[in-house]
């Protein structure tokens, strides 16, 4: 039985990865870190079926007892301060964890078990300021965020640690992947969230930033998929993880709005644009600038070609798919809300 340990396992990612190992026989272990109430995430429902070990990114030697405890053959990185407008708030907590804490936990496993494979969750976010389209694995990076940049350093760290120790290291470059288990932070959850409630009158809009930024959109559950594909090859390597599509937020939303009968008309231009029902005019979508970046994203578009040629990866969930997943299970939720409420 192979053994693996995967850091920020409570997470969108960490959890479906942790059903994936599961259902192939691994032993699962996840780390997290220690809160004054026990707080399961995402893996509540796994609780009895995988082993949790305290740990914190910042703290080398709480990864080497990880490490330890685990005798992992598989390391999947998951752990990040992953909300990108955060990181303007918080850059050296983001640097500590998305950037030196990959390096404590490539130490971990080279003092403990040099021989187990390594997945470090790169992102797309990298490129920032893209210099090529679509961006691949070969594509210049320009990191437009604290997040960004903390994220590059993590993706070098691990190519050298490959190179001058001989570890089995890789680094999937994600492009943006959504789920029903995406925090309510996050502007793809915060749109379908906001359309099942808007629908159901318990609530009268929602406020959004930048609707022309362009990201390639696809389902957690494929790209955690291509993160274990990555681990089973004969040599380590680095890959793109991508839908090769991409979607404003502005269609976005309309995909979720479309999902619960609301078709929206948009009105204005930039800040000063909204989102109405065409049905009765009432306005369910309003930009607001305090949600734009200091420096923007504009357009992230990946090409899979080599994960798909050398992994045999592909997605099988279509963005349509992934949005209507989502606003059903927001709906669900709300729904139960509605009727708590009502007694």
């Amino acid at each position: 039985m192979k053994k693996a340990l995967i850091t920020g396992i409570t997470g969108q990612d960490g959890s479906y990865l942790a059903e994936l190992l599961l259902e192939k026989g691994y032993e699962v272990y996840g780390i997290w870190r220690r809160k004054a109430t026990v707080d399961y995430g995402n893996t509540a429902h796994l609780r009895d079926r995988i082993k949790l070990i305290y740990g914190d990114m910042t703290d080398p030697v709480s990864l080497v007892t990880a490490m330890r405890i685990s005798q992992a053959d598989e390391v999947y990185n998951l752990a990040a301060q992953s909300f990108v407008s955060a990181s303007w708030d918080t850059p050296i907590a983001t640097a500590d964890i998305n950037a030196v804490g990959v390096t404590n936990m490539l130490e971990a496993i080279r003092i403990v078990n040099p021989q187990a494979r390594f997945y470090q969750a790169s992102t797309s976010e990298m490129f920032g300021k893209v210099q090529e389209m679509p961006q691949t694995e070969n594509t210049p990076f320009y990191p437009r965020s604290p997040y960004g940049v903390a994220k590059l350093y993590g993706h070098w760290i691990t190519k050298n640690y490959r190179e001058s120790y001989g570890m089995y290291a890789c680094s999937g470059i994600l492009f943006n992947h959504e789920s029903e288990r995406r925090g309510i932070e996050f502007v793809t959850r915060k749109i379908t969230s906001a359309a099942a409630r808007i629908s159901l009158g318990m609530q009268d809009c929602v406020e959004l930033g930048n609707l022309d930024a362009k990201r390639d959109w696809g389902h957690s559950m494929d790209y955690v998929n291509a993160m274990w594909l990555m681990l089973q090859q004969d040599s380590p390597d680095d890959y793109v993880i991508a839908s090769n599509e991409t979607r404003t937020v502005r269609e976005f939303a309309e995909n979720a709005f479309r999902c619960v009968g609301i078709e929206i008309e948009w009105q204005g231009c930039g800040v000063d644009e909204t989102g109405v029902n065409k049905a009765d005019g009432r306005t369910v979508v309003k930009v607001n600038k305090e949600f734009f970046r200091p420096a923007e994203v504009d357009v992230l578009l990946g090409n899979p070609a080599k994960a798909e040629e050398k992994l045999g990866w592909k997605r099988d969930i279509s963005f349509s798919g992934l949005v209507e997943r989502m606003v059903k299970n927001d709906l669900e939720i709300a729904e139960r809300e509605k009727a708590w409420h009502r007694y």
